[in-house]
């Protein structure tokens, strides 16, 4: 059986201290509150930082940690020197926790909060073999910690479309993703396809999914991810455009047993706002067999 959890995007969580987010407190009572048993660390320093008594927490409330994740620029020239430290940290820490993996995540090439674009949307060959080089070298760092390491492909990355997750499990030997299917069909993918063709290369999945008729109005105006989510792009796995029914069907067909997390990219969000949400959420996925 997969093992379905939540994360705390879908309470509107981006960064590591803002006063437009929860109080983590908050998010890990009300997580555990909708019947979850499973969650990301999210971006570090907004759970405690301190292991025991974020371990503590996580205990008395019954949850498990699935995963943490590092996001950078991994196409930048000496990135690498930079991130390194980060990442070993990172990874202990959520071994540390009992984690199992680490989601990489290449950092947007638009502003995370205001849009504004901060690199090419497309790199050249050289930036490309930087990000591959980038990606091995975390994955090492990972297995070194005994964490399984899984690339998420994102929205307004330099790996977001079809082609260029296909050109990266070419590229990266052994690569896993953890993929997301929202974000696939923001992209225009046809995510239960996807999923059906590279099964054997997908161990974790994140789950969303998009307005199609917002996505639409979103590529015709040329909008930023930023703004798509702050608009209401991504909506309850029943309202969106992914065919959750079809997905349920292939992880059944395929005996697929590993992490299912829910993540609704949604921020801002006002405080009151993710409860219902994941409650709704919670009821739909385990109705339809999710965990």
């Amino acid at each position: 059986m997969m093992r379905l959890g939540s994360a705390p995007d879908s309470w509107g969580v981006w960064f590591a201290d803002d006063p437009k987010q929860v109080p983590w407190e908050r998010f890990l009572d009300e997580l555990t509150e909708v019947g979850y048993r499973w969650t990301e660390l999210g971006p570090f320093g907004y759970l405690p930082s301190d292991v025991d008594v974020l371990r503590l927490e996580l205990s008395a409330r019954g949850l498990g940690v699935a995963a943490g994740f590092v996001k950078f620029d991994l196409e930048a020239p000496g990135v690498w020197e930079v991130v390194e430290r980060e990442i070993e940290d990172t990874c202990a820490f959520v071994r540390a926790l009992g984690g199992g993996y680490l989601v990489i995540i290449d950092e947007l090439y638009t502003d995370e909060a205001s849009g504004a674009e901060r690199y090419s949307a497309s790199l050249s060959d050289e930036e490309w073999h930087r990000l591959v080089d980038a990606t091995e070298r975390v994955n090492e760092v990972a297995r070194r910690h005994d964490l399984r390491p899984v690339f998420h492909p994102h929205a307004e990355t330099h790996v977001e479309y079809e082609s260029q997750i296909e050109r990266l499990l070419d590229d990266v030997d052994g690569l896993e993703l953890c993929f997301d299917v929202g974000h696939h069909a923001y992209c225009g993918g046809d995510a239960v396809g996807f999923f059906t063709r590279h099964f054997d290369r997908i161990p974790y999945l994140h789950l969303k999914s998009v307005d199609a008729n917002l996505r639409a109005r979103v590529h015709d105006l040329g909008l930023s991810f930023a703004t798509a989510v702050a608009e209401g792009v991504f909506v309850e796995p029943a309202l969106g455009v992914v065919d959750f029914v079809a997905l349920r069907d292939v992880i059944v067909e395929k005996g697929y047993t590993g992490y299912a997390i829910v993540e609704q990219d949604m921020y801002p969000a006002d405080p009151d706002r993710p409860l219902p949400i994941a409650r709704r959420t919670y009821e739909y996925l385990t109705g339809l067999g999710f965990g």
